[in-house]
């Protein structure tokens, strides 16, 4: 396959539709089940990780399942990959994340061998801060290894976490070992104890080791054999010796036996930070040549909407697929029915294009359609995950770099398995439920001129969209959704969930808003490269409206925060 193809054709066995989303390719598998590249109606990716049947089966999983997505969905930050929709009631449990146009650094090493030393102090730096974020929700990833952490031209990003703990919590077992990753846990995690963020920073030692030299710290034995080597590092610690003498401290300081001598991830990102010798927001150039180019091609190929199912296998399924699920939609489910504002159902934003196969057609689907009177199917909402996402929590029985069975896969030319592919499903007929083409939001107004401007050297001022006015520091009241303050450096404070949208329909504004989310609050140093002129960005209101602001210009200020030109539109609910 070349680098234009993304992920591996179904196989007989597969589905061809999950809650109302038509599959298109397997894009990974491993220990928890299997992730599948589909899209919305409108055209959107999306990756849908369908559990395993065993996993599912199990109430005790279900119930341990749903509180970890719950908290998940909560993790806002920079480098994490969020969780936007999960399902728990169907016969396969499935988790949704947002889409990455990425590589996971396990299958870019065996490609393109360790990273220079610059490239893994960002790595781990980013990585640290997106720890940051995910500790902040009172989650502990605790299956961080160089497989849930995704490459891009736009920096590392993590994924898979708020699913580990319900894994780890059935005591299931596959290809004869235990949930998990042994070579990458830390020793309390290897010995069965109790774990907390700390885990989560040794494992990521244990990462920067390998990306720096392909080497594991502890030798290169078997999973288990490094896991018990682990669990024995209080008595035998690492041979660190051979490692380079700059990246050397940060490697002790991440592999200390006890939990409370790790670094912590603030104090580690700034070392980091420093050692590369660069911002850690700033990726120009940070990865080698040819791996940014592989990088390149893959984003590229995710740029183009992958083809229509065929009719070449139906005879093996019957009309409906393997699992005859019956008629599915062209494009994915219909649009969802009314959701409670920031909800668990609430759906999320995924870039304008997703993942392609050869000679895929260069049309993009129909536009997404949208009505309150439409029926849900197995409450999917508008789901956005990503084809890149390869969200998979394998049990490795052996440590290597090389691509195998049972890992996961992001935007990836190779499948994670050598059977023979089989042919998509077929096209079913668009359902007679289609539902209504009126928008479901009326405007209030449109393209009004908004400023949201420093307020000057160490004061605070609020934006109300639904009136809209900036308050002052005299009469900021409550219902405001920006907070623009110069104090301690300035920021930018959201009070209400904010993404970025891919268009300016209403529609395409409240995936934006419920599923792209920004950080609740973004330094000023980094306000240029998050939220750059020409973005588009969308909230729901504190009164329930839809708001959306195009940033027009941006220019210096006297204070630290940089004056945002922006046109606002509001929307209200029909």
């Amino acid at each position: 396959m070349g680098a234009d193809v993304v992920g591996e054709r179904l196989r007989a066995e597969d589905p061809r539709e999950i809650a109302g989303y038509r599959l298109y390719a397997r894009i990974g598998e491993g220990g928890m089940g299997t992730v599948y590249l589909s899209r919305t109606r409108g055209g959107q990716p999306v990756a849908l990780k369908v559990i395993r049947r065993d996993f599912g089966g199990d109430p005790g999983f279900r119930r341990r399942f749903e509180q970890e997505v719950q908290a998940a969905r909560r993790v806002q930050g920079y480098h994490v990959v969020p969780v936007v929709d999960h399902d728990t009631t169907g016969e396969r449990p499935w988790l949704a994340s947002a889409f990455v146009p990425g590589l996971p650094l396990h299958e870019a090493l065996a490609a393109h061998g360790p990273l220079p030393l610059p490239a893994v102090f960002t790595l781990v730096g980013c990585t640290a801060r997106a720890l940051i974020s995910i500790h902040s929700a009172g989650i502990v990833h605790r299956d961080l290894k160089p497989s849930n952490i995704l490459l891009s031209n736009q920096g590392p990003y993590v994924i898979d976490f708020g699913i580990a703990r319900a894994a780890d919590a059935t005591q299931l077992t596959v290809s004869g070992g235990v949930i998990g990753t042994p070579q990458f846990m830390s020793p309390e995690h290897a010995l069965g104890e109790t774990v907390g963020p700390a885990t989560d920073v040794f494992s990521l030692g244990l990462i920067a080791a390998v990306a720096a030299t392909g080497r594991h710290p502890y030798g290169d034995g078997g999973a288990l054999t490094l896991a018990a080597q682990i669990a024995n590092t209080a008595l035998r610690p690492p041979r660190l010796d051979a490692y380079d003498e700059r990246l050397r401290p940060l490697l002790e300081r991440c592999l200390a036996a006890a939990p409370a001598a790790r670094i912590g991830t603030e104090e580690l990102a700034a070392l980091c930070e420093q050692a590369a010798g660069r911002p850690l927001n700033d990726f120009t150039g940070w990865l080698p040549e040819p791996l940014a180019a592989d990088l390149a091609a893959r984003e590229r190929a995710a740029l183009t909407p992958p083809p229509e199912p065929t009719v070449t296998d139906q005879g093996a399924r019957g009309p409906h697929g393997a699992q005859g699920t019956g008629p599915v939609p062209p494009h994915g489910p219909e649009a969802p029915g009314p959701v409670p504002p920031h909800g668990p159902e609430a759906p999320g934003p995924v870039p304008p294009h997703g993942p392609t196969f050869a000679g895929a057609p260069t049309t993009a689907p129909p536009p997404p359609t949208y009505s309150p009177a439409a029926p849900r199917r197995d409450r999917t909402g508008l789901v956005v995950a990503g084809a890149a996402v390869a969200l998979v929590v394998a049990v490795t029985v052996t440590w290597t770099l090389a691509r195998s069975g049972g890992t996961a896969h992001g935007a990836r030319e190779q499948p994670t398995h050598s059977a023979t592919p089989t042919g998509p499903g077929p096209t079913s007929p668009a359902p007679t439920d289609t539902p209504s083409q009126e928008s479901a939001y009326t405007a209030v107004f449109t393209d009004r001129t908004f400023a949201l401007r420093s307020p000057g050297a160490a004061a605070v001022v609020e934006a109300d969209l639904d009136i809209p006015k900036v308050h002052g520091t005299s009469d900021i009241t409550s219902g405001n959704e920006i907070e623009l303050d110069e104090v301690a450096g300035g920021h930018w404070s959201f009070k209400t969930p904010w993404g970025k949208s891919a268009g300016t329909t209403p529609e395409q504004c409240l995936e934006g808003a419920r599923g792209d989310v920004l950080p609740t609050q973004i330094d000023a140093k980094d306000l240029r490269a998050t939220i750059p002129a020409g973005t588009v960005l969308c909230t729901e209101t504190d009164e329930g409206n839809l708001a959306m602001l195009k940033v027009t210009g941006i220019t210096a200020s006297a204070g630290n925060l940089p004056d945002y030109a922006t046109k606002l539109t509001l929307w209200k609910q029909r």
